[in-house]
């Protein structure tokens, strides 16, 4: 029954569940059903939703595909040997820690399976857990599943059996269910009542910045509220303004990097007739064309989704929210914020690494680009949003300092080195070792423990503003 089972999931997990813009067009699908729209309406919102994330995960790759070789420059020029921490490498290093094990990659997607359903019960249930988010970002959980599983066979052993796959699906579905709903009165702030949350990796980042934005600036004092005259004018434009920025940030690094070693990493975008100028240029302003790209797409499947949830949350899970990709927000509030954001994490990162050269650390952390774009873009929105940009400075350099920091004890504590590297990103650097150390010293109860402590955290969300909690709305200040 259990191999029937497995084979079916098999099949839903590589057609639909490791193929986001899929998942997220069946949802819009089953909305739209579930509102009694005509068939042509559902298959239309099918493929604009289909379509649109596609043209996100475009201008993603393509950011990924941009910066890639700046880091692997940066890692040959300085000879630096060391785990990588970036959810693409974390993935293929926890398949390979559990088939070191002798644990099969099923037994991830079948956990995935149970922390789905579990999300989905705590949704049903939320007159009593108060949870109203469900995780949807389909390749985020794929990562952290799998993660999930050797943090916990690892540091249990013996669970590494059909148990441990239950109690990794209730650790990691309480997760997705109890920060991604941390988001909610944040993303319905970011974006004026759009209807939805944030499910990826640095959702306690969000609630931080959301929190303690205020407290570290003057939201009257964001990135877009300074006047410019003369020749600064011109950075009010969003393309301008990133592209220039890139230059001045990127374009040392890469005179740093040097021509010849970026030749020899770079061969597609720095051919022999390109000069190292051009080069230069190009790369820099790449970016700006793929933040467009991406926010495009965000516009596009976010509108369909958002609409389509409305019957599943009037059906189906009445009162809840698709918990949905980070990239989602940055069609909202100030685009500068999501580069700065960037760049501030970055230099936070680069302390970070600093310090680990300067004391000598058995272990090198070398940044990935998705903990390094999209936590620090993103907490850089929020933060922007509560504070301005001093909100914004000081928690994106403190967001890079815990990223790599974090990261180097979760690699110890997990030993994950050995197999090449770590997520990365701000929860995963936070949290997930603060639920390790349960684990480790504390074995089955500390699992238990960390379950019961994140389920508590909707319950004191919820004494707090009883009155407008499941309204999903909120008022502006």
């Amino acid at each position: 029954m259990l191999d029937i089972v497995n084979q079916i999931w098999v099949v839903i997990f590589n057609n639909i569940l490791s193929r986001p813009a899929i998942f997220i067009g069946l949802i819009v699908m089953i909305g739209y059903i579930l509102l009694k729209r005509k068939w042509y309406e559902v298959l239309a919102g099918f493929i604009k939703a289909v379509v649109g994330y596609m043209i996100l995960q475009v201008g993603a790759k393509a950011l990924a595909g941009t910066i890639t070789p700046i880091l692997t420059g940066i890692q040959q020029k300085f000879e630096l040997k060391a785990a990588v921490i970036d959810p693409n490498i974390a993935y293929i290093a926890a398949n390979s820690a559990l088939e070191s094990i002798g644990v099969v990659t099923s037994f991830a997607m079948l956990t995935l399976l149970v922390a789905f359903i579990w999300n989905i019960v705590l949704v049903f249930f939320r007159k009593f857990t108060k949870v109203r988010t469900l995780f949807t970002t389909g390749h985020i959980m794929v990562t952290q599943t799998a993660v999930a599983t050797w943090i916990v066979y690892y540091l249990i052993p013996s669970l590494q059996n059909f148990v441990g796959i239950v109690a990794v699906g209730l650790l990691i579905g309480t997760y997705w269910a109890v920060f991604s709903n941390m988001t909610v009165e944040a993303t319905q702030e970011l974006t004026e009542n759009a209807g939805f949350a944030v499910g990826h990796q640095q959702m306690l980042g969000i609630w931080i910045a959301h929190k303690f934005g205020a407290k570290l600036g003057d939201k009257n004092k964001g990135v877009d509220s300074m006047n410019m005259g003369g020749a600064l004018k011109i950075l009010e434009d969003y393309v301008v303004s990133t592209t220039l920025l890139m230059l001045i940030f990127f374009g040392i690094i890469l005179c740093i990097i040097g021509e010849p070693l970026l030749r020899s990493v770079d061969t597609a975008a720095f051919p022999a007739n390109i000069s190292f100028i051009v080069y230069i240029f190009e790369k820099c302003a790449s970016f700006a064309v793929n933040l467009v790209i991406l926010r495009t797409g965000v516009r596009m499947f976010v509108g369909e989704m958002i609409e389509s949830f409305n019957g599943i949350s009037n059906s189906v899970l009445k009162g809840s929210l698709p918990a949905v990709d980070c990239a989602a927000t940055y069609a909202f509030g100030s685009p500068n914020a999501v580069v700065l954001g960037f760049l501030f994490g970055a230099v936070g990162q680069m302390i970070a690494i600093a310090g680990l050269l300067i004391f000598k650390s058995p272990l090198m952390i070398i940044p990935g680009f998705v903990p390094l774009f999209y936590d620090n873009a993103t907490i850089g929105l929020y933060a922007n949003m509560k504070g301005g940009y001093k909100a914004l400075i000081i928690l994106c350099v403190g967001s890079g300092l815990l990223q790599i920091l974090g990261s180097a004890g979760a690699l110890y504590l997990f030993d994950m080195a050995k197999f090449g590297g770590y997520v990365g990103n701000l929860d995963w650097a936070t949290l997930w070792p603060a639920l390790g150390i349960l684990m480790k010293y504390l074995a089955v109860p500390g699992l238990i423990l960390g379950v019961v402590l994140m389920l508590a955290i909707p319950q004191i969300q919820y004494r707090k503003n009883k009155e407008h909690y499941f309204d999903l709305e909120v008022e502006e200040e």
